[in-house]
């Protein structure tokens, strides 16, 4: 059984003007992704900025985000680090919060051999029992799951059971599936190909855009799970130029951005993260506008 199927938002950390965790803020924005219909939460991933989180504040976002949702949607907590055993004791005490599942990504910097990942992934998902979803973001860490190492990895460790693949190849997405059977839980970690994931047997998105049009990122998705590929592809091209503007500098500059000129006062990046040059906000604000997002500065 899939851990989710749909839209999962993986969802920025909102930050105090002192730059600290904004909790209250953090409670507003689930609740406007489960209003919205999102299918699952995905806490302190990329766009939630875990990099520059401590390891305290890490679990205290994971602990409070399991504690609101209550339930309500799965919680997917992410726990990757490039240190394996780093990884291990976070993913424990995920299980401890109440974390639904884990997203666990390559470790970076260590270019580690695929045997190298194999054993990473396998000492993860063996000591936390959750099921782990592999995160495939070569771009970022600077080595990527070959296709074989996700099927052999699936096969072998009962809890992992999916991969969120932000490798932009298709043909890898392709090869992935075909290789399981269908049977590896494939979800786009590029929200500009999710309806051509999906159209290969693709479970849904694990979404940038979600941040900010939760509805619309569900309904596309939702469309393609009924099988109508066409209300899927036309939401995609729709909001092709608008999924551009929110990669133009690296995520999640933009969707951190993007959710202030909306009012939603989500607060500042961590360095080594800096505010969108002004140009690039300008873009951005323009393609908000012309899928009628209300803009309020």
């Amino acid at each position: 059984m899939s851990i989710f199927e749909g839209a999962g938002v993986a969802l920025v950390t909102p930050m105090n003007a002192d730059g600290s965790v904004n909790y209250d803020k953090l409670e507003e924005i689930l609740e406007f992704q489960i209003k919205g219909g999102t299918n699952s939460i995905i806490i302190c991933g990329t766009t939630g900025e875990a990099s520059t989180l401590s390891e305290k504040e890490h679990m205290d976002a994971i602990r409070f985000t399991c504690d609101k949702v209550n339930g309500r949607i799965p919680v997917i907590a992410g726990t990757g680090s490039n240190s394996t055993q780093t990884a291990i004791q976070l993913s424990t005490e995920a299980v401890d919060a109440g974390a639904d599942a884990l997203l666990v990504v390559t470790p970076y910097y260590n270019k580690a051999t695929q045997s190298g990942l194999k054993g990473h992934f396998t000492a993860i998902a063996e000591a936390a029992k959750l099921p782990v979803i592999l995160y495939n973001i070569p771009g970022r860490t600077g080595v990527k799951i070959e296709a074989e190492t996700v099927v052999d990895l699936w096969k072998s460790v009962d809890n992992i059971v999916a991969v969120k693949d932000a490798t932009g190849d298709l043909a890898e997405t392709v090869k992935v599936l075909s290789m399981s059977d269908g049977g590896v839980d494939v979800y786009s970690g590029n929200d500009d190909i999710t309806v051509p994931i999906m159209s290969v047997g693709g479970k849904g998105v694990i979404s940038v855009l979600s941040n900010i049009l939760p509805k619309e990122t569900h309904d596309m998705v939702k469309a393609c799970l009924d099988g109508d590929f066409a209300t899927g592809a036309k939401a995609q091209l729709k909001y092709y130029h608008l999924i551009k503007a929110l990669f133009c500098e690296v995520n999640p500059i933009p969707v951190k951005k993007a959710m202030n000129i909306m009012g939603m006062e989500v607060g500042p990046l961590r360095l080594p993260l800096t505010e969108m040059e002004k140009s690039h906000a300008d873009m951005l604000r323009e393609e908000m506008k012309k899928v009628g997002i209300d803009v309020k500065c």
